[in-house]
């Protein structure tokens, strides 16, 4: 059975990691939470957990510097990160330090059940073969996976201009059209478009948080001209609307 210790700031999240997930039926239980880097190092020494599913921007102590440190003291747990944080160097930092796998925030319905699943086949076949971790999925090492980081990157610095296109990406980088789609999708089950939609609503709910803008500014802010259409986005990711989302956040 795999102790799972989860980390991530924002309680509603953390919450609903621990207690939406049938983690019996994955053979798991969750043994600890934290809420920060700070209180993850204390509760890895207290509870040892053999899976650790954290995020990746948060106070006092970032998930990159949590795992750093785990690492130089030998600890070789497992780890699933959880982010829309997704800048090349911190997917590149986040890789040599051995996280197994990375979801985007908000993700749907059994995404995480999936990505634990998964863990447990690469496990199987470590123990079966003794063969070394396999790599990443969705962030494969060598020059594609390069590719797709730097589309991720790309995204990150223009999700909010809403007439950005696969095939303007695809230039920036000096790809075809095709062959990033492809690429992209292969190595992380996103379409492109898929991911930029997460990744603007993932923004739109930090802004909302915020609480000092209102729900078509925020819209604007992430790109989206039709305040119906972002709207109906965002309750099909989150599962409220976006004023219902602000009001949980007063």
């Amino acid at each position: 059975m795999l102790k799972v210790l989860v980390v991530e700031d924002e309680e509603m999240i953390r919450k609903g990691i621990v207690l939406a997930v049938d983690w019996a039926a994955l053979d798991c239980v969750v043994v600890g939470e934290a809420s920060n880097g700070e209180e993850a190092l204390a509760a890895v020494e207290r509870y040892a957990p053999s899976l650790i599913i954290t995020d990746l921007k948060m106070p006092k102590m970032d998930g990159i510097e949590m795992l750093r440190q785990l690492r130089e003291r030998g600890n070789r747990a497992y780890v699933i990160i959880l982010t829309a944080y997704d800048s090349f160097s911190y997917a590149q930092s986040a890789l040599r330090l051995g996280a197994v796998d990375f979801l985007l925030k908000p993700f749907h319905d059994g995404e995480l059940e999936q990505a634990v699943q998964a863990l447990r086949r690469r496990m199987e076949v470590q123990e079966e073969g003794g063969a070394a971790a396999p790599p990443i999925p969705g962030l494969k090492k060598g020059d594609k996976s390069k590719y797709v980081l730097q589309a991720m990157d790309y995204i990150g610095q223009h999700y909010h201009d809403p007439n950005i296109t696969v095939g303007e990406i695809a230039q920036h980088l000096g790809l075809s059209e095709g062959h990033l789609s492809h690429t992209f999708k292969k190595e992380t089950d996103y379409t492109l478009l898929n991911y930029l939609t997460r990744y603007r609503i993932h923004k739109a709910m930090e802004l909302l948080r915020d609480c000092r803008l209102k729900v078509y500014e925020v819209a604007e802010q992430v790109g989206y001209k039709d305040i119906t259409y972002f709207s109906s986005t965002f309750k099909k990711l989150v599962g409220v609307s976006p004023s219902e989302y602000q009001d949980t956040s007063l």
